[in-house]
C-alpha cells in the first residue's frame, strides 16, 4: 500500500515508519520538524519506497494514498505549551485537512489521540466510555481539548461523509528516539541520571502513570488500522507505577548515587493514569509484551549512545 504518516520524523512516527517500510509499503513521511528529527528516518533516505515531505499540516496537502496515520502534534508539555495556539491549530486545522484529504481520496484514516482526553480522571482505570475531567482553560488544554476536538472531527466525518476512521487513545509511551529535553518523565529521569544531575520528581511522587514500550504501541496502531474496529481504543500498558517508583528504578539502572529532588506539582497534572485495555484485547487481540525493566534498558542504551555522540562532537568542535 501507499501510506502517509504525518509526524513521521517524530518518536512514535519514525518507529511506525520502520515497521511499514519493513512490511514493503510505499511510505510518505510528512513533518515540519518542530519536534521531529531527520536522524530518526535518515536510514530510509535513498530507498525508492520512502519519500519525505517537509510540510506543516495546518496547511492543506494533496496526495494519493491508501492509508493515513495522523500522528502530527507536539505530545509533551514542554513542547505543546511552548506555542499553545500552534498546538491547537495542529490538532484542529491539521486534523480537518487530513480528514478532508481522506474523504477526497477515499483513504482509511487513523487518528493518534491521547489519554489526555481523560484529563485528571475521576474514574480509575480509564475505559473508553469515560468522558473525562478536562480543564478547558488550563495550561494543558491546547493539547487535551485539541485532541478531544480532533476525535469529534473524526467521528463527524465518519457519520456525515462515510470516512473510514480509526481512533487510538495513546497512553504514556517510551523508548529509543525520545527527545532528551521533551519534559516527559522517562526522558527526564534517564537524561538526568546519565548526566549525574538530581532526578526531578514533581509533587511527592505518588501520582501514577502506565508506561508502554514503543514497539508494543506501534503493533497496536497497525492492528487498529488494519482491523475492522473503529474505536476509540486505549493503547497503553496497564501496569501502574508511581513516579517515585519510576525514578528509583531508573536510579538503580543508571546511577545508584543519583539524588532525587522534589519540586511543586504543575497545574492540572493528572494524579492517576492507567488504561483499561479490554477493548484492545477483545477487538485487536493486542496487549503489551515488553516489561518496564526491559524497555527502560533499551531506552537507557539509546540515550547513552546519543550523549556519547554529542560529547564527541562538542569535543571535536572545541578542538577545531
Amino acid at each position: 500500500m501507499r501510506i502517509l504518516v504525518t509526524g513521521g520524523a517524530g518518536f512514535i512516527g519514525s518507529h511506525l515508519i520502520d515497521r511499514l517500510m519493513q512490511a514493503g509499503h510505499d511510505v510518505i513521511c510528512v513533518d515540519n520538524f518542530f519536534t521531529g528529527h531527520k536522524r530518526n528516518i535518515q536510514h530510509w533516505f535513498g530507498n525508492p519506497n520512502f519519500e519525505l515531505l517537509r510540510h506543516d499540516i495546518t496547511e492543506p496537502l494533496k496526495l494519493e494514498v491508501d492509508q493515513i496515520y495522523h500522528l502530527a502534534c507536539p505530545a509533551s508539555p514542554v513542547h505543546y505549551q511552548y506555542n499553545p495556539v500552534k498546538t491547537i491549530k495542529t490538532n484542529v486545522m491539521g486534523t480537518l485537512y487530513m480528514l478532508g484529504l481522506a474523504k477526497r481520496i477515499n483513504a482509511r484514516f487513523l487518528l493518534a489521540s491521547t489519554s489526555e482526553v481523560y484529563g485528571d480522571p475521576e474514574v480509575h482505570p480509564q475505559t473508553e466510555d469515560y468522558r473525562g475531567n478536562v480543564n478547558p482553560i488550563g495550561i494543558r488544554s491546547c493539547y487535551d481539548e485539541g485532541k478531544r476536538v480532533a476525535e469529534t472531527l473524526a467521528f463527524d466525518y465518519h457519520r456525515q461523509s462515510g470516512v473510514d476512521i480509526r481512533v487510538a487513545r495513546i497512553f504514556n509511551t517510551y523508548g529509543p528516539r525520545m527527545l532528551e529535553n521533551d519534559g516527559r518523565v522517562v526522558s527526564n529521569f534517564v537524561s538526568q541520571a546519565l548526566k549525574g544531575t538530581p532526578l526531578t520528581v514533581y509533587g511527592d511522587g505518588s501520582q501514577t502513570r502506565s508506561f508502554c514500550y514503543v514497539s508494543d504501541l506501534v503493533e497496536g496502531l497497525m492492528r487498529l488500522m488494519n482491523g475492522d474496529f473503529i474505536g476509540p481504543v486505549n493503547l497503553g500498558n496497564p501496569d501502574e507505577y508511581t513516579i517515585l517508583q519510576l525514578a528509583q528504578t531508573i536510579q538503580k539502572t543508571v546511577n545508584p548515587d543519583a539524588e532525587v529532588n522534589f519540586e511543586p506539582l504543575p497545574q492540572d497534572d493528572p494524579k492517576r493514569r492507567k488504561p483499561d485495555i479490554t477493548r484492545a484485547q477483545t477487538h485487536l487481540n493486542w496487549e503489551p509484551t515488553i516489561n518496564l525493566q526491559a524497555g527502560l534498558q533499551k531506552t537507557v542504551d539509546d540515550f547513552r549512545s546519543r550523549l556519547q555522540v554529542e560529547k564527541r562532537l562538542s569535543l571535536e568542535t572545541s578542538v577545531s
